[in-house]
């Protein structure tokens, strides 16, 4: 009987024994699961953190792309597809100059919300753009507030005949107004170099009638110039025989100077001066083949390495 007693206590004890090294077990496995949950909340609010920090544009006044979900409400083309973002007190808002007057109000959100009382409508400003080409226009613009870079958002559009219309539109590549201004600079310096060219002196030319190779840039890009051009040399003076791909020029201006063709029939021709080679020599035409006259902007680039004498 004692015996049996013994025995008893004895599986009592190893019983009481496994029981306590279980609820051990399961305390450090709870214990480390509380360890692990928690690193990780603290490793996804640190990367919150971050992400709010590279999120997060300092105040200042920027350029950057507005991207739509539309062929038909989009940036000017004149503007590159870009706006200018304007960074406030951590309030982002980017002013765009849309394709002309046809949308005649923007809503920060849907076009359901719009409509309903006390929604905040964005009014157009009125905005000029000038074109490739030298041609100016008015248009629309708008600002709109901006909650987050690299996100889409909701933005309704009201067309002219009173319809809301619901579009997405995500602000991306914003770069600061300094730093572009020192990439201009940056770009201006290599362009001054490139200015300087060489003057006629440089060539040691003797008088006499000359073929060149010719680059006309600017414009639509539909324009163009016959190439090689005809350039007379007479005391210690340049003049390069200019004819256009069309009959539509009425006159040129040349370092201030208005020039007329010296033609009646056929695509217009000019004699102007030459004051450069080996570089962009600013030149304006006006062209007469729109509604209305047009001043525009080109350059010509005379090649002096293609110059050779003209055959008698």
């Amino acid at each position: 009987m004692m015996k049996k007693r013994y025995v008893n206590l004895l599986l009592a004890m190893v019983s009481a024994s496994a029981l306590m090294l279980g609820s051990v077990s399961v305390l450090a496995e709870s214990d480390s699961a509380k360890t692990e949950s928690g690193e990780n909340a603290e490793a996804a609010d640190e990367k919150d953190v971050s992400t709010d920090k590279e999120n997060t544009l300092e105040d200042g006044v920027y350029t950057a792309e507005f991207d739509t979900d539309s062929s038909m409400f989009h940036v000017n083309e004149a503007n590159d597809k870009k706006g200018k973002l304007t960074v406030k007190d951590g309030e982002m808002t980017i002013h765009v100059s849309l394709v002309s007057k046809k949308i005649v109000n923007l809503f920060a959100g849907t076009a359901e919300d719009a409509q309903k009382d006390g929604a905040d409508i964005i009014e157009p400003t009125t905005d000029t753009v000038k074109y490739s080409d030298g041609y100016t226009e008015e248009v629309y613009g708008f600002d709109i507030p901006v909650p987050a870079i690299d996100e889409e958002f909701d933005v309704a559009i009201l067309g002219e005949k009173g319809k809301w219309y619901d579009h997405k539109v995500s602000i991306k590549n914003p770069v600061k107004e300094d730093a572009a201004e020192t990439a201009d600079d940056s770009d201006k310096k290599d362009d001054d170099k490139q200015s300087k060219g060489k003057k006629l002196k440089d060539l040691k030319l003797e008088d006499g009638t000359y073929e060149t190779e010719v680059t006309l840039t600017g414009g639509t890009g539909k324009a163009t110039v016959e190439s090689p051009a005809k350039v007379e040399i007479k005391d210690k003076e340049a003049t390069a025989t200019i004819i256009w791909s069309s009959p539509n020029y009425d006159y040129m201006i040349v370092d201030g100077e208005k020039y007329e063709p010296v033609n009646k029939d056929g695509n217009s021709t000019f004699e102007i001066p030459v004051s450069v080679f080996d570089a962009e020599m600013e030149v304006t035409a006006d062209t007469v083949a729109m509604s209305t006259p047009h001043e525009i902007d080109y350059t010509l680039n005379f090649d002096s390495s293609s110059m050779k004498k003209a055959d008698k």
